[in-house]
């Protein structure tokens, strides 16, 4: 098994016509993903590589069964974008588009409440299935399908975590890259929850940085009600206080978000915490050796 997307996933590209739509629509019908429809407004009856493009996300339901959305739309109108797909009911928006406007997205956080719909991103490189599909912009050829879960704020600490694991034999069973920005979609802990209850994911990877509470929550998530393995590395361990390190969300403000402090709460937590980056897969084998009673 896998969490939220599979083989069967149908997707639209929201912004296919684009320039990185389109491009990331190429790979991921390369990669053998079912991109079942594009849209982009008053584009209806082209097509990007053989996907029909529609005016509207309701028509690509109506005509296509699309289940799940793919955004690569300006900032300005990404929430917009975000609400469409929610509205129409969409399983899982995941959103690319980096630097909407925070206002934006706190009007996004209050339409989402109540809806079914789960929102990755924004500002984030999505999610893969290994061998299924991929919904976004993650590389495929560095992932292998196993049992290893990875959930990260950081695209391209995703993509040298994977590929770590990959060399040292752990496959991964889905990779999510939840977004760098201060108001995003889901947490550490909703994703967690899923990986719990999915029996082919044996120990979870965990990606996290600087700003914000995010990690301490999922420690404390963890030390209740998670008992599967899991090793975590926090980014920006040496950065000054009230600098931002890349994402928006990661600045460290107030005398909270400090990596020493999450650290010490993953710990607490009797999670692995490594802190040399370049030791996570070699880490990542022992400690799930160790769980398989040395096999």
């Amino acid at each position: 098994m896998t969490i939220l997307v599979d083989e069967k996933t149908r997707v639209v590209v929201q912004g296919i016509t684009g320039r990185e739509g389109t491009f990331h629509t190429i790979q991921m019908l390369k990669y053998g993903t079912v991109v079942a429809a594009g849209m982009t407004p008053g584009k209806r009856g082209r097509s990007v590589e053989g996907v029909p493009v529609y005016n509207s996300v309701h028509e690509a339901v109506k005509y296509e069964g699309v289940n799940t959305s793919c955004i690569f739309v300006p900032p300005l109108f990404a929430a917009d974008a975000i609400m469409e797909a929610a509205a129409e009911g969409l399983n899982v928006i995941v959103c690319i588009t980096e630097g909407i406007p925070a206002l934006d997205m706190v009007g996004v956080a209050s339409f989402l409440k109540g809806k079914n719909s789960v929102l990755i991103g924004p500002n984030c490189p999505g999610i893969i299935s290994p061998g299924k599909t991929k919904v976004g912009i993650m590389p495929g050829p560095i992932h292998r399908p196993g049992g290893i879960g990875v959930i990260s704020r950081s695209g391209t600490l995703t993509y040298e975590v994977v590929d770590q694991l990959s060399r040292a034999g752990l496959g991964q069973s889905t990779c999510i890259g939840i977004g760098g920005d201060s108001i995003i979609g889901t947490s550490f802990i909703d994703h967690l929850t899923l990986f719990k209850n999915d029996p082919q994911t044996e120990g979870v990877v965990l990606i996290g940085e600087i700003g914000g509470t995010a990690e301490e929550d999922a420690a404390d998530y963890i030390r209740r009600d998670f008992r599967k393995p899991v090793i975590a590395f926090i980014a920006g361990q040496t950065a000054p206080p009230d600098k931002r390190m890349g994402h928006a969300g990661a600045i460290i403000s107030g005398g909270k978000g400090k990596a020493q402090d999450k650290i010490k709460a993953l710990e607490e937590a009797g999670i692995t915490v490594v802190r040399n980056l370049g030791k996570l897969g070699e880490s990542a084998l022992k400690v799930m050796t160790l769980s398989n009673g040395g096999r």
